[in-house]
């Protein structure tokens, strides 16, 4: 009897020890979330490599991103353009996966008829991209972005936001060195 009850203790000692470690292994979205932690609170000034145009209100203005808050949950990022400050990229885990939503703001800070669009990822992803194809959401607030896919890497000290619209030529991407903070006094509204 006492070495039933030894061994049935052993045994859940053991189930215990084995699903801490598991449960503690992080997979590849939480590792991806968790690379913007060094940089919190950092501004990173960004240049377009694809898709811009003259007069999209993007080309010839200061491109500036900032890791504004950090959690294991959720990461806000601040896309400044020129002085609109408008624009959050959220980067939320929730299933294994991560969402990315795109906040939009009044210069007053309260939200804008067109804001909360883009996509869930379809997997963990890797740790270095992350890929969010439009969902309902988006398809029924923004009918033409349907179509849309986003992506976001942290290959590296290099960030990159990118949209691609399936089916059309629309394909942008901002990089940031992330080797290089700068000094800014922006915050959002």
């Amino acid at each position: 009897m006492i070495l039933h009850n030894f061994g049935a203790t052993l045994l859940l000692l053991l189930l215990l020890v084995s699903n801490t470690l598991f449960a503690q292994e992080k997979n590849k979205s939480q590792i991806f979330l968790e690379k913007f932690k060094p940089h919190l609170g950092n501004y990173y000034e960004g240049e377009i490599i694809a898709g811009g145009k003259d007069g999209d209100g993007f080309v010839g203005n200061k491109l500036l991103m900032q890791v504004m808050s950090f959690s294991d949950r959720e990461v806000r990022i601040p896309f400044y353009v020129g002085e609109n400050k408008s624009r959050t990229w959220i980067l939320s885990y929730s299933n294994n996966v991560l969402t990315l939503k795109h906040d939009h703001r009044h210069e007053d800070g309260s939200p804008d008829k067109i804001t909360f669009y883009g996509g869930t990822s379809p997997n963990e992803g890797s740790d270095t991209i992350q890929i969010f194809p439009a969902d309902n959401e988006t398809c029924e607030l923004i009918d033409y972005a349907c179509q849309n896919v986003w992506w976001i890497t942290m290959d590296g000290n290099i960030f990159t936001y990118n949209l691609r619209r399936i089916g059309s030529d629309r394909v942008f991407t901002v990089q940031f060195d992330l080797t290089k903070p700068v000094q800014s006094n922006f915050s959002p509204w």
